[in-house]
């Protein structure tokens, strides 16, 4: 019998968080809770883009509260998830954290395909309109999130030792990366 599985997925824009957490919780029959998506929900509240709301939360970290306060909350109602979220693995410690990296050309790459086949979330910033401006957005909003929660939390959440397992996915497939995530979760959690 497995045991209770609580899974915190981070990584950089671009190298496929949210398809393998989707993966992960299809395979392991789990609930998935994406933290982006309530960041969004936030934004538009407030009548402001995501970029717009983004900057307001970088002078006040009350939104970012409200949503640890319901990361913190999390594990109480549901003994098996996976989580998309920057500081889930700060919050849910005994959660299994993963890391997943990506250079930010290839980044570029594919947010842009994504972007351009789908429009799934729509153009949130109309500047990424080509793979270079989608890079330059992804390099600043990495050095940006690197100081917001270091200011907020006194945390480097994109600092690799504070995850159990690291995977670049630069020249891997989404089914490579998910072999080596549910190989090591099954580990994990048998």
């Amino acid at each position: 019998m497995r045991k209770d599985i609580i899974i915190s997925l981070n990584g950089q824009e671009g190298s496929g968080k949210s398809t393998i957490a989707t993966m992960l919780s299809e395979k392991l029959n789990i609930p998935r809770f994406y933290m982006g998506q309530i960041f969004r929900e936030m934004a538009a509240e407030q009548g402001m883009t995501l970029p717009e709301f983004r900057k307001v939360c970088d002078q006040d970290p009350s939104a970012d509260k409200k949503i640890d306060d319901y990361v913190i909350a999390l594990p109480e109602k549901n003994p098996n998830f996976v989580i998309e979220s920057r500081t889930a693995w700060h919050f849910i410690p005994q959660s299994i954290k993963i890391y997943l990296q990506v250079d930010s050309k290839i980044a570029a790459e594919r947010i842009f395909k994504n972007l351009s086949e789908k429009n799934n979330r729509g153009n949130e910033d109309a500047t990424l309109d080509c793979v270079e401006n989608i890079e330059q957005s992804i390099l600043k909003r990495r050095a940006e999130d690197s100081e917001r929660y270091f200011s907020f939390y006194g945390i480097r959440q994109d600092e690799a030792s504070n995850y159990d397992l690291v995977v670049n996915t630069t020249n891997l497939t989404i089914e490579q990366v998910f072999e080596k995530v549910i190989k090591y979760v099954n580990e994990k959690s048998s």
